[in-house]
């Protein structure tokens, strides 16, 4: 990872570990990564509640999309199969359920533990094809910081 990436993730880390809850993690670790990277456009959390998908904390512009169905949008894509989704450009990608009209790209992470999806990290930019391999893990690597977080207060929506 680049050096703004491995101090964005030390940052993170210690926040996450220092927060006196789930809900605090979530909201520091947002926060962190959209003040550490500033591709990172809008940042959010979404939460998997049975089939559906619930936006928690977000730094960013208010999305339209506070519920999302599993396997609708990239977002119930990346969740559905478990896997990391990168999209170089939304509007090529017939998933894409726009939130902003500046968006260009935008990276999918699921927040999971012992195989379970629990939520995800959805990170926009409003550059072309702006999330690399750094992003990824990164943001994989945040992704499990925050799982037992997460898991062990499931916070409400």
């Amino acid at each position: 990872m680049t050096d703004r990436h491995t101090s964005a993730f030390a940052a993170v880390e210690a926040a996450v570990a220092a927060e006196s809850d789930g809900t605090r993690a979530m909201e520091s670790t947002v926060q962190l990564l959209s003040q550490h990277l500033p591709d990172y456009t809008w940042a959010g959390i979404y939460l998997l509640y049975g089939n559906e998908l619930c936006l928690g904390p977000f730094v960013g512009k208010p999305s339209p999309h506070t519920r999302i169905p599993l396997g609708r949008g990239i977002c119930g894509a990346a969740a559905a199969e478990k896997a990391t989704i990168i999209v170089d450009d939304v509007n090529a990608d017939p998933r894409y359920l726009a939130c902003s009209l500046d968006t260009r790209s935008e990276i999918v992470v699921p927040i999971m533990l012992d195989g379970e999806v629990l939520g995800e990290l959805d990170i926009d930019s409003d550059r072309t094809a702006a999330f690399t391999s750094d992003d990824r893990e990164l943001l994989e690597r945040v992704a499990t910081l925050l799982a037992p977080r997460i898991a062990e207060g499931r916070p409400t929506v």
